[in-house]
């Protein structure tokens, strides 16, 4: 039988730990979101899903947890759903679009049109809502 690694076994006790935790404690938010993330690295995708459907549940109005979702989706190649998620978390304020286009969890995402037209549109939007600087009016000096 092989030897698992280190790092394989403290992930998964890790997730052992958690678990015992939540049949305590199962709306336990603390424990939820590091355990979804457990389950990604260790490749439990269909876990992971279910935890972050929860948490959406739980903190419905927050942006992080709707992007994990869509993570998520991404990771198992649902990619529709994966875009509805990412749209409600930008809803929601979600605004870093460096790290959604470098999150390795979305690469089945960004394989769609779809994400391309969000994108853009997103980054329409972002521009729109920019201050314009007014024609002719140079920088404030600085007061006395």
């Amino acid at each position: 039988m092989p030897r698992r690694s280190k790092s394989v076994e403290l992930l998964e006790f890790e997730i052992s730990f958690y678990e015992k935790l939540l049949q305590a404690y199962p709306d336990f938010v603390d424990v939820l979101i590091p355990l979804g993330g457990a389950y990604t690295r260790r490749g439990l995708h269909e876990k992971g899903l279910a935890v972050d459907l929860k948490l959406t549940r739980l903190r419905g109005d927050d942006p992080l947890t709707w992007y994990n979702l869509a993570c998520s989706y991404s990771l198992l190649k649902r990619v529709e759903d994966a875009m509805s998620a990412l749209r409600r978390s930008f809803e929601l304020g979600y605004t870093d679009v460096r790290h959604l286009q470098q999150d390795p969890d979305l690469v089945n995402l960004r394989h769609s049109q779809q994400y391309r037209q969000f994108l853009e549109s997103f980054a329409s939007t972002a521009a729109a809502k920019a201050p314009q600087a007014q024609p002719g009016a140079g920088p404030v000096p600085p007061a006395a």
